[in-house]
């Protein structure tokens, strides 16, 4: 893969919305479910949030979603081929954010556009790079606190 240099994404970034693909794992448990979350450091502070990230040019959905799955938790997810998303989530930094009630999430970083998937994970997740920590939560009973917008994709989601 060919990436751009340090500038020059930085331009891209800046100026045009960026591409995602946003994922929860959830496994079932006797009395409903449980979603996976990474704990991770970010503009906010260590947060739990969903997984994913940019897609790269030549790479399909699914790929991108594997691809974030092992960097991110050493693990391969179980997904079709061509698994369509469950839901398609905004983000915008504060200062772009839509202001007529577009529900979105807030990245100071970057503006984004999320296709978002339910998964199952396949192996033991051992996190890595972004994530400092992995764990399964009850639905009801999320960890606070967590990457604002994240919760409402979750609902979105799971709904």
């Amino acid at each position: 893969m060919t990436y751009l240099p340090d500038d020059v994404y930085a331009l891209v970034e800046g100026s045009v919305p960026l591409l995602c693909v946003d994922f929860v794992p959830v496994r079932a448990i006797p009395r409903g479910q449980e979603v996976g979350l990474i704990l991770r450091d970010s503009p906010f502070g260590a947060v739990w949030c969903h997984l994913g990230g940019r897609v790269l040019r030549g790479e399909t959905l699914v790929s991108a979603l594997r691809r974030h799955a092992s960097e991110t938790l050493d693990v391969d997810i179980n997904v079709e081929v061509n698994a369509q998303p469950g839901h398609v989530y905004e983000w915008f930094p504060t200062e772009l954010a839509p202001g007529d009630g577009t529900e979105h999430g807030e990245d100071p970083r970057k503006h984004s556009v999320g296709l978002s998937y339910v998964v199952g994970l396949i192996g033991e997740p051992s996190p890595r790079n972004e994530a400092t920590a992995f764990d399964y939560f009850p639905v009801a009973d999320l960890p606070q606190p967590m990457w604002p917008g994240s919760e409402a994709l979750l609902s979105h989601l799971l709904s």
